[in-house]
């Protein structure tokens, strides 16, 4: 009898809007197995992926929620056929930019939140992610794994204003870069990135656009962006970035931009 095609696991949160929706959208496909976790479901991405024949599932979690959201996906994984699928991906892609000003300005349950978010979460989800497709390696299963975190070059540039925003995306580069060695010690590690993704015509623009401009000196750079054309399309750029996943040479450097 003929062999049923294997199927290709992608986990994505942050797809609910902007680019992580956009990339959803794209990896939609009678060949993967796609769950998106966000703060709430799409119902234009479930009527999508009907269309296509699809595998989705969509979970509403809250990302602050770092333990639980983990010990969710941990439970689900394990609860998975390893030998149904031919490779497994992870894209942390949420995110969380608070109020702008100066840290001492900054909420501090929107900190908090943003920290967790953007940071806690990805480092969370990625341990749990690793945890177990690393069993179903040590047990013989041979499809590439890999993680791929969505960072931004402002967690390798600073700016004003930006405290929290800036501090995750660059904890976000660093952990990669720390698991990323950890994973070459594994006869059959994961491969790691932490890719940022260029500058996208998103509501994280659209927020930077609007903040004051006594708290935010840099807020005249993103008009600017805006009025000379020079936002990449949510669309656009998740076709970047998920073609960075097919790159042969995908973790070879665990800390990249889109742009290089």
């Amino acid at each position: 009898m003929p062999q049923t095609p294997r199927l290709h696991l992608t986990i994505l949160t942050g797809a609910s809007r902007g680019m992580g929706l956009a990339m959803a959208m794209q990896l939609l496909s009678p060949t993967r197995e796609l769950l998106c976790i966000s703060r709430r479901i799409n119902p234009a991405l479930a009527d999508e992926a009907q269309r296509v024949d699809a595998h989705l599932t969509q979970w509403v979690q809250d990302l602050a929620d770092t333990t639980g959201a983990a010990a969710r996906l941990q439970t689900w994984l394990q609860g998975l056929d390893a030998a149904a699928f031919a490779s497994a991906t992870l894209i942390n892609n949420a995110g969380v930019v608070p109020r702008i000003g100066p840290l001492e300005q900054c909420p501090p349950d929107e900190l908090a939140n943003a920290l967790r978010v953007g940071l806690e979460a990805p480092m969370q989800l990625s341990a749990a992610f690793l945890r177990v497709t690393g069993a179903w390696a040590d047990a013989g299963w041979r499809g590439p794994r890999k993680l791929l975190n969505v960072s931004s070059g402002l967690g390798r540039s600073a700016m004003a204003a930006q405290a929290p925003y800036c501090a995750a995306k660059a904890g976000m580069d660093h952990f990669t870069r720390c698991s990323a060695l950890d994973e070459a010690q594994r006869a059959h590690g994961a491969k790691l990135v932490s890719l940022a993704p260029g500058v996208i015509d998103t509501d994280m623009q659209t927020h930077l656009r609007a903040g004051d401009p006594a708290a935010f000196p840099d807020r005249q750079r993103f008009l600017e962006l805006q009025s000379k054309g020079l936002l990449t399309s949510p669309e656009d750029a998740a076709a970047r970035v998920l073609a960075w996943l097919d790159r042969p040479d995908f973790g070879a450097n665990p800390v990249a931009d889109v742009r290089d």
